[in-house]
């Protein structure tokens, strides 16, 4: 198979197994069923919180497992669990049966079956390209929000909640299994074609450091912290964009900002990722942070369908950056060789930032009545992160400096 084929092939195969695995966008529906069946919200919020929570451990383990095995077994386990995770699902009865259904179950098979795409791509692609493979990558799982919310409405209408786990399990078994089959390394003679417009950058590529020489530098609190930071606020807004809707401007249908959301945060991966190619990472971090920061200051104003669908394109546009970047920075700052290690350490800031914005959205509202508190504390935290993206530079320079940790 020639090079760009199969380049193009493992690409594409990622984006569908994310398009797959991106079933935590379902959740909400799934919720809202549950609760009419007389469940409480804590109840059925609790599976969702738990399979988050799962995510980010998993992917962290799995990408250390990806690095010494390779992606193709972690990825066909990851897809696999995901699906059986929604099948034993369909069995569940209760709370609890469901948190480890789908809380464990299908929560560490998204995670093992993220944690392996991104690395398996970039190395079949030339490393200037990193940044736009990353975000095609990502927005196959912020596009899942497009289809799966309404899918599995239909299917909950017409089947009821049980079968609708079932049919999206067996879904998942039979697209997503037989995509991962199709990825893996290139072998070690690969080399991939260079773009005709590349100007090779200084000491480009050239690190490898593992996860514990990664947090032997300072920039890797760094880009931990904006990456929390930054997260939070952009999770905040998306976790809660319906009920702000309705506080702010009394919106009852409220259902078409999750669909505004969702697209402009699959977009804004691919934008981003294409622009970080051309202007670097942490600048295009900038630019979201400040994007984003601005954002929330005026978010409290937004009083009506426009303005709201507008702050929810700037907060999707933010947010997707995040996904698509910090993937491409990892690579930049730390190499390939160990990337599925290293993204998964510094991932810990999205779990982190799982808990950090629905919990200040839901402390704003109880103390005040609205969400205007949170929106002051994420464009607190967001300056916080523009001002480390300004004075966060390239590994490279210290490494040069320190030979012996180059690899």
């Amino acid at each position: 198979m020639k090079k760009m084929n199969k380049a193009t092939g493992v690409l594409t195969a990622a984006f569908f197994i994310n398009m797959c695995i991106g079933i935590l966008y379902a959740w909400s529906v799934f919720k809202q069923s549950l609760v009419e069946m007389g469940w409480s919200n804590t109840d059925a919020s609790m599976p969702y919180t738990v399979a988050t929570i799962s995510f980010a451990l998993s992917l962290l383990v799995a990408g250390n497992l990806q690095d010494k095995m390779g992606p193709r077994k972690i990825l066909i386990f990851g897809t696999a669990l995901c699906g059986a995770g929604m099948i034993f699902s369909s069995f569940a009865t209760t709370p609890m049966t469901l948190i480890l259904s789908f809380g464990v179950m299908t929560g560490c098979g998204i995670g093992f079956g993220y944690a392996c795409l991104a690395p398996a791509a970039m190395k079949w692609f030339h490393f200037s390209k990193k940044g736009i493979v990353n975000g095609i990558i990502a927005s196959g799982f912020g596009l899942a929000a497009v289809y799966l919310a309404p899918l599995t409405s239909t299917l909950i209408d017409t089947y009821g909640v049980e079968t609708s786990f079932l049919i999206l399990g067996v879904g998942i078994l039979l697209i997503a299994v037989p995509l991962a089959f199709t990825i893996n390394n290139p072998p070690s003679s690969y080399e991939p074609e260079t773009p005709l417009n590349y100007t090779p950058k200084k000491d480009a590529g050239m690190v490898n450091m593992n996860w514990r020489e990664m947090m032997n530098t300072p920039q890797f609190y760094s880009l931990w912290l904006m990456y929390a930071l930054a997260s939070s606020a952009g999770l905040m807004i998306i976790a809660n964009i319906t009920s702000i809707a309705i506080q702010q401007s009394d919106l009852k249908q409220a259902a078409f900002l999750v669909v505004v959301l969702a697209i402009f945060n699959s977009g804004g991966r691919v934008v981003a990722g294409i622009l970080s190619d051309k202007i670097g990472g942490v600048k295009t971090l900038m630019l979201a942070f400040m994007l984003q920061g601005v954002n929330m200051l005026m978010f409290g104003a937004y009083d009506n369908e426009i303005l709201l669908a507008v702050g929810a394109a700037a907060a999707g546009v933010g947010y997707g950056t995040l996904l698509a970047v910090f993937p491409s920075i990892t690579a930049d700052f730390y190499g390939l060789k160990n990337y599925g290690g290293n993204y998964g350490v510094l991932y810990t800031a999205w779990g982190i930032s799982g808990f950090i914005g629905p919990v200040l959205a839901a402390t704003a509202m109880d103390m005040s009545g609205n969400y205007f508190m949170a929106y002051t504390v994420c464009a607190a935290m967001l300056l916080v992160a523009t001002v480390l993206s300004f004075i966060t530079k390239p590994v490279t320079q210290a490494l040069n400096e320190a030979k012996p940790l180059v690899r």
